[in-house]
């Protein structure tokens, strides 16, 4: 059954992948982003957000929503000596603090619609401890934890997930990407000796959107190549 569907932050990677697959499965689609030339390409209206200044035009929630995915995220890779705390507040901002505003400006409209979906991205390095990811660790840990305590104080109406994938093959990861022996050596970490793709991520969104998923709420999904979880013996 097609869907009321809003991607927040959805110019690019994981948030482009995702309009473009909902928009497959014949879903009825709003965005935002800083960069919606991709978007409004493909048809789908888009207006400007700002995850450290968000707002969500309300010409966006004048229908009910059955479905509210937040993509924006950062990737700020430091020892922790070096990291500031503007370092830190700015990974809440975007990470936590515009999920927050998305969700709060939302909730009206997804309340009208008697069933819907929220989906929240976190990151592999929360359930992983990994060096110099002190500051997305936190912001994102936070994030899975407003997930659960949401997911708990809007059932049974709304559901609330969360993907926690690991490093995805995007434009926000090109810096850990760019180059062959980048991309091996990533490959290499991971149990399933690759690295996910964004289509494969946006496939995981429209199913905790859609019907399927109806039972599922305050879950952490990691699409992560098994790095989270698995210890291989060679």
């Amino acid at each position: 059954m097609p869907k009321n569907i809003l991607l927040v932050g959805a110019g690019s990677g994981i948030g482009l992948a995702t309009a473009e697959a909902a928009l497959a499965a014949g879903h009825r689609v709003k965005a935002t982003a800083r960069k919606p030339e991709a978007l409004a390409a493909l048809g789908i209206p888009v207006l400007p957000f700002e995850a450290e200044e968000p707002a969500l035009d309300e010409v966006l929630l004048a229908e009910p929503l059955d479905g509210l995915v937040y993509f924006p995220g950062t990737i700020q890779l430091k020892p922790f000596a070096r990291l500031t705390a503007d370092d830190f507040r700015r990974d809440l901002e975007v990470n936590l603090l515009g999920a927050v505003a998305a969700v709060q400006a939302a909730l009206p409209a997804l309340k009208r619609s008697g069933d819907a979906s929220i989906v929240l991205f976190s990151t592999v390095a929360v359930a992983q401890g990994m060096a110099f990811h002190a500051s997305v660790a936190a912001a994102k840990g936070a994030v899975e934890g407003l997930a659960r305590a949401l997911a708990a104080e809007l059932a049974p109406g709304i559901r609330v997930n969360v993907i926690a994938p690991s490093l995805t093959d995007t434009p926000l990861a090109a810096m850990l990407l760019n180059g062959e022996a980048k991309r091996e050596a990533a490959a290499k970490r991971h149990p399933l000796q690759r690295v996910g793709s964004a289509g494969e991520v946006a496939e995981l969104v429209l199913f905790l959107l859609s019907d399927a998923a109806r039972s599922m709420s305050g879950q952490i999904l990691r699409p992560d190549g098994g790095i989270s979880s698995l210890r291989l013996f060679s």
